[in-house]
């Protein structure tokens, strides 16, 4: 029976490092393309071209794959053992996002969805695609509609079982399996994760404007920031976790179950000084394995030196005085910033 299938599939996913597996159709996120086409009319997605460029399937998941009847949602809890937040009290140190101070999780997550897919074509045949956050696949808004959480104010998924730690990946199948209901908002008149930002990322609860958002200026912009908002960045100089650590609800957080995930001690709280050293070389040789190598070395020595800037610590003005003619232009003119600000 389907539904015998259904339970059977939830406890084959938790059996392979799933934490949460839930149930919807590709067209179950009605809004997301009226919600898409403001966002990019707005040109709130920054330098993100594959945006606008495929909005029709992001904002209309059905048409993806038009064959596909069910979208398997499932939740890989990475909560971190630490406070992401201590961080930011010490300017010689570097702040990495959580989820990139170890190995990339496109790679576990997706071996794993490949690994459900072939157990659940065994089971009962059908056609499988499987994805995580590298094709247009609005994750989020189908995770809501699937109940593994509600979309907070920040615009990130928010679990009642698992806070806000953890990732998602998608299976689309032929197979028409029941569906789940779809999780209420539990944010009530919390604004943690909207007061917390420090560049103002959020226009208005639920909308992000990712030309300011951290994560954006440090992973997807290329080229110079922008002066207002450099100081802004402080020693982030790979993503940013505060409005993730604000949500109340982390208090409900698992533990991740992969170890994989947890923090390499190295990418915990680097020098600043030993990242602005930095050839391509030795960049590539410390970030492989790690979603920060997809950026390169420029642009990572470049929020480094944003971070050298902000730190106000003169004694590491040479640091950055040996990088003012780097032959990228980025990084020279962040030197330059730099050297500036700690004369």
């Amino acid at each position: 029976m389907i539904s015998d299938l259904k339970t059977r599939l939830v406890a084959e996913a938790h059996e392979m490092g799933f934490d949460a597996c839930r149930i919807c159709r590709p067209w179950d996120v009605p809004l997301v393309p009226e919600r898409l086409e403001a966002f990019v009319a707005k040109q709130r997605h920054g330098q993100m071209s594959w945006m606008a460029e495929r909005m029709h399937w992001r904002g209309n998941p059905a048409d993806l794959w038009p064959a596909a009847k069910s979208v398997i949602m499932l939740g890989e809890s990475y909560t971190p053992e630490h406070d992401p937040l201590d961080i930011l009290q010490h300017p010689d140190r570097g702040a990495i996002s959580v989820y990139a101070q170890n190995k990339d999780y496109h790679d576990m997550v997706k071996k794993r969805l490949k690994r459900l897919a072939r157990w659940l074509i065994a089971e009962s045949g059908g056609e499988v695609k499987v994805f995580v956050d590298t094709a247009p696949v609005p994750e989020k808004p189908l995770g809501a509609a699937a109940g593994l959480g509600w979309q907070g104010k920040h615009t990130n998924l928010v679990s009642r079982q698992m806070g806000n730690w953890f990732f998602l990946g998608s299976v689309f199948t032929t197979l028409d399996l029941p569906r789940d209901e779809a999780e209420e908002d539990h944010c009530g008149s919390c604004r943690a994760c909207l007061d917390i930002c420090p560049t103002d990322a959020f226009p208005a609860p639920y909308q992000l404007d990712a030309r300011r958002c951290i994560s954006y200026l440090t992973i997807e912009h290329k080229g110079p920031v922008e002066q207002e908002l450099r100081g802004k960045l402080g020693n982030r100089i790979y993503g940013c976790d505060d409005c993730l650590a604000a949500c109340p609800w982390n208090k409900f957080a698992i533990a991740a179950r992969e170890l994989r995930y947890a923090a390499r001690e190295e990418l915990k709280a680097p020098r600043l000084a030993e990242l602005a050293a930095l050839d391509d070389a030795a960049f590539r040789a410390l970030f492989s394995g790690s979603p920060i190598k997809r950026i390169g070395r420029d642009r990572f020595v470049r929020n480094v030196l944003y971070a050298i800037g902000n730190s106000g610590m003169q004694e590491l003005h040479s640091v950055a005085q040996r990088l003012v003619d780097d032959p990228d232009p980025a990084v020279a003119d962040a030197a330059r910033w730099a050297c500036a600000r700690l004369s």
